[in-house]
């Protein structure tokens, strides 16, 4: 099984180094999908902290290249899936395409508020903007009111654009760091419908992947020969050696008639487990990389 982009392929002898998160003087720079205030950089911060610098693109295919340059950025996080909506299948394959590995993961529960100009009550509003997917999350709130709904690009663009514009009948709905970037009132917090609303968000850097010390989770990517019974065979022996599979997502091989590469997310109590398991698929695949090896993350 030869290398390619994005991971280290890994044959069952083969042994992952140990890597800790290096401690620079300057703060790390990261780049994200969305403006300042977006939920991307509340991630960036959850795992960084809050001396992190963002670079803010307005694709997923830019924050991979980005983050796929030592001389930009020292790496970058990316929405990989939402408790509501699914799997965010176009971030996988650019995974699949890109020169990253996984160090780390963040679940952040997503909190809509609607953010007006300081003064602003209630009962001037007359129109509120926000991305699509925010403002179809809070119609249970909205439905009360007969404001004009616009849809825009970004839910932390729309925020800026109340806050320079002074509007005193526009309202957004977006972040807490939106509004506190900003200077906006939170007039009405947490107007999101349903509240277990999370989105996972992946922490990548340039080059092969390596494992983190305390390290419980991992990502990789296999297919086999699509023989009869070739995947349950993969799937038994990732059971056989104690680990959990907690995500596996299918992905066509492009070229192929039909033949499909599969992304899965295990969970295991020590390293040791994972390389038990690595040892028993590696003769059942045919290309098997390993995107990371990384601390689980915590919902919060």
């Amino acid at each position: 099984m030869a290398e390619s982009l994005g991971a280290m392929s890994i044959r069952k002898d083969d042994k992952l180094q140990p890597a800790t998160r290096k401690m620079k003087s300057e703060p790390v720079k990261v780049s994200i999908q969305g403006f300042e205030g977006s939920f991307h950089q509340e991630a960036a911060r959850q795992f960084f902290g809050k001396d992190v610098d963002v670079i803010c693109c307005s694709t997923f295919r830019d924050v991979v290249k980005i983050a796929g340059n030592k001389k930009e950025s020292d790496g970058g996080v990316m929405a990989i899936e939402n408790s509501i909506a699914g799997s965010i299948l176009p971030n996988y394959n650019l995974l699949q395409k890109s020169n990253l590995s996984i160090i780390g993961e963040v679940y952040l529960q997503i909190r809509q508020n609607l953010l007006v100009n300081p003064g602003v009550r209630l009962e001037d509003i007359r129109e509120v903007h926000s991305h699509p997917m925010a403002i179809l999350q809070c119609f249970g709130f909205l439905d009360k009111y007969n404001w004009k709904l616009v849809e825009t690009e970004d839910t932390a663009l729309s925020a800026k654009h109340i806050h320079q514009h002074r509007s005193k009948h526009i309202a957004a709905i977006a972040s807490k760091l939106a509004a506190d970037i900003y200077k906006l009132d939170m007039i009405a917090p947490n107007i999101h419908t349903l509240k277990n609303n999370y989105t996972r968000f992946l922490v990548v850097k340039p080059g092969d992947a390596l494992q983190i010390e305390g390290a419980n989770k991992a990502s990789i990517n296999f297919h086999t020969d699509h023989s009869k019974g070739s995947l349950a065979k993969v799937l038994t022996k990732i059971a056989e050696a104690g680990i959990n599979l907690s995500k596996l997502q299918s992905f066509p091989i492009p070229g192929s008639d039909w033949k499909y590469s599969f992304h899965a997310d295990v969970e295991f109590s020590e390293v040791g487990e994972f390389d038990q398991m690595i040892s028993l698929i590696d003769p059942l695949t045919e290309d098997l990389k390993v995107y990371g090896v990384y601390k689980k993350g915590v919902p919060r």
